[in-house]
């Protein structure tokens, strides 16, 4: 679809009664990472820290990224994961994973990060009360690359997806490599041919193939289903999602194995209630203590992923599954029952014909808050916006800020309460009602029938009874 190329930006809607208040982080564009209240102010700004995804830690600390690799060499490696403090110092920092000798550069200690990490206290990376992350200890979960060989997936190089256990003082102390776990992945005969002949290539350095693109990992934390004596829910198990075969997993800390999934076929009978999960991301176990607790909440992308029998939309099975618009989904993840959702339909448009309209194709992410509200970054067009159980819109905010792609994208948000923040005093909050877009004009554009404008008190009444407010000195000249 085409978009607009004029449109607000900022807070556009606020209802304070209805939204649970706090702060949203955010990376803004190349400008850093920016922390903004209800209103759309910006009220601080860690310049040049780069978020793969910012995130907040109680006391105004921020866990982001200095640096990236050279794209010539690497595919999203960030340099290190640091977190620093509201002043914009580096209190701690991780980057001794592997040695770099990319041409042209001097050589390197680089985390190779990417995507997403959870530090101890907290399972997800997002408030829950009760579990605040740590901040002056702790180990950190880190999602990290890594340039691998496995004959058995393909004959080219793979850029594979590891997760590694770092504790305070920088050391790996555990490590889990997603290529070794193949024949635990489910996929049949036609979509290991895909991937053997062409697992992703991303045309960079080595020309490694992407093929699995974790973008998500969280620990399950303590839930309901290991209460009732199911291991495959362990509190110290991970969940990840791979967004380039539309797989969903968890596996066990101590073996390494997979022991729950959803995907990469979802044409099963158990699953075909769910339709294709497609490009998904940020899955992750609502955490104890918010409502839906122990249920999987993902961004189900829609876009394109795969690999599998060939189509129309795939004439060599590679992305072969497409959908062209996007759902937030909360799954039992026992009866794989979908126990609320947000689509195109809960969002008011019309389905198929303008499901469109709710539609990131990459990046993206839904946190559930602790009033039953989610938050949901659509990061393709930069916007981030809050809805109730009931699918109300009750937030909305679009990101002004542009990046060298000409794109206002917003890889993932989280809210945070204002506590967390006590740099800060409490802000007022305002509501901030839905403009009618319809009758809304920038300033000295005409609307309809504007040929017979009457103005009342500062609104202008157009002949068949719209309005649209504006002060006595805006109103269009009279002679």
């Amino acid at each position: 679809m085409g978009h607009p190329t004029i449109y607000p930006t900022g807070a556009t809607v606020y209802n304070p009664d209805k939204a649970w208040s706090g702060y949203t982080i955010f990376q803004a564009a190349d400008l850093g990472a920016l922390l903004i209240d209800m209103s759309g102010r910006e009220v601080h700004l860690w310049k040049g820290l780069r978020g793969f995804p910012n995130k907040l830690l109680p006391g105004g600390y921020v866990l982001g990224s200095t640096a990236e690799r050279d794209p010539k060499h690497g595919f999203q490696d960030e340099a290190d994961l640091v977190q620093v403090d509201w002043d914009g110092n580096i209190v701690w920092q991780f980057n001794r994973h592997e040695w770099i000798e990319d041409p042209g550069h001097e050589p390197q200690w680089m985390a190779r990060a990417h995507h997403d990490y959870q530090r101890s206290g907290n399972p997800v990376g997002y408030y829950v009360l009760g579990a605040d992350p740590k901040t002056a200890e702790g180990n950190t979960i880190i999602l990290v690359h890594k340039n691998v060989h496995n004959p058995k997936i393909s004959d080219k190089p793979l850029l594979d997806d590891s997760i590694l256990e770092v504790d305070w003082e920088g050391n790996i102390v555990w490590e889990w490599n997603c290529h070794e776990h193949f024949d635990e992945l489910g996929f049949d005969e036609q979509a290991k041919n895909v991937l053997f002949r062409d697992p992703n290539t991303r045309y960079f350095g080595s020309g490694a193939g992407d093929w699995m693109h974790i973008n998500s990992v969280s620990v399950l934390g303590p839930n309901r289903f290991y209460d009732a004596g199911d291991e495959r829910f362990h509190p110290d198990n991970l969940i990840w999602d791979g967004r380039e075969t539309n797989i969903i997993a968890i596996i066990d800390k101590k073996t390494g194995s997979i022991v729950w999934k959803l995907g990469p076929d979802y044409s099963a009978p158990e699953y075909r209630h769910l339709g294709w999960i497609i490009g998904q991301h940020h899955a992750h176990l609502i955490p104890r203590g918010l409502p839906g607790e122990g249920n999987l909440l993902v961004f189900d992308n829609g876009g394109w992923a795969g690999y599998g029998s060939p189509n129309p939309a795939s004439p060599f099975g590679q992305k072969n599954a497409v959908r062209d618009h996007s759902r937030i989904l909360e799954i039992d993840p026992l009866t794989l029952e979908i126990v609320w959702q947000y689509t195109p339909t809960e969002a008011g448009f019309l389905a198929p014909l303008d499901s469109y309209r709710f539609y990131s194709p990459y990046i993206s992410s839904a946190q559930r808050l602790p009033n039953g509200n989610t938050l949901i970054t659509e990061g393709a067009d930069g916007r981030i916006f809050e809805v109730t159980r009931e699918h109300e819109l009750v937030w909305e905010y679009i990101s002004p800020y542009k990046n060298k792609r000409n794109t206002n994208m917003v890889y993932r948000a989280y809210r945070v309460p204002y506590a967390w923040v006590p740099q800060l005093p409490k802000p007022v909050e305002q509501a901030i009602e839905p403009l009618d877009v319809a009758n809304f004009r920038v300033p000295g554009a005409a609307g309809k029938g504007a040929e017979s404008v009457v103005v009342v008190n500062g609104t202008f009444s157009y002949g068949d009874g719209a309005a649209c407010v504006a002060s006595i000195d805006e109103r269009p000249n009279q002679d």
